[in-house]
């Protein structure tokens, strides 16, 4: 008996659905994701395989780096009243004026590290050109400490607005320096922190993966 020779067809599979879930999936990561801030002071963070997330508000960090042999020393914190209200402090203390608008363009800056003297001239400047300048660091010797005063007015800034909302939680502090920074340096921010009784900080690093 002959057999019956079944005609070959093509097969072909629509992906159109598959498309639509793609450029959906697409389109969520896009808008939900959140874009890095450029650092003005970029550091190179020591490894851990320790992942502790640092908080999203009551939190101040020191970063120090280096920047062409020099070591730099900036400041960063965490939320607009907060910031506002240490802008107003470090205003009082050091008898140099802001105005209402540079108190607003201060609140929305990342970190910075500059005298206060000249922290108009960054305020006054765009996020692109804050980021090329050339900050000279945050005055941190015996006769000229601003970062103890900018980590005090900081602290003391944080306590009022959370007392305005019914919160006890005291500001945070972290440190974030280079790998390769010398210890001396961040001893004298550790130092800076035990003259405010401030036992208890975090040091900020790179996640990697663990050893077997």
């Amino acid at each position: 008996m002959a057999k019956i020779k079944m005609k070959k067809k093509s097969t072909s599979t629509d992906m159109t659905a598959m498309c639509d879930v793609a450029f959906l999936l697409l389109t969520f990561f896009i808008l939900t994701a959140t874009a890095k801030i450029p650092e003005a002071l970029p550091v190179d963070t020591p490894a851990s395989t320790t992942q502790v997330k640092l908080p999203d508000s009551d939190l101040a960090t020191v970063i120090v780096g280096k920047d062409n042999g020099k070591n730099k020393v900036f400041f960063d914190l965490k939320g607009k009243d907060v910031r506002k209200r240490t802008l107003e402090l470090m205003s009082e203390k050091y008898g140099v004026t802001f105005s209402d608008e540079d108190k607003d363009k201060f609140a929305l800056m990342s970190d910075f590290g500059v005298p206060i003297g000249s922290l108009k001239q960054i305020i006054d400047m765009k996020s692109a050109d804050r980021i090329k300048a050339d900050q000279p660091g945050i005055p941190m010797d015996s006769l000229d400490n601003q970062l103890k005063e900018w980590i005090y007015n900081a602290r003391k800034a944080n306590n009022e607005y959370n007392n305005s909302i019914g919160s006890k939680q005291e500001l945070q502090i972290a440190i974030k320096g280079d790998a390769k920074e010398e210890y001396p340096v961040i001893r004298k921010i550790m130092d800076i922190l035990q003259d405010q009784n401030v036992n208890t900080f975090s040091l900020v690093t790179g996640l990697r993966g663990k050893d077997f």
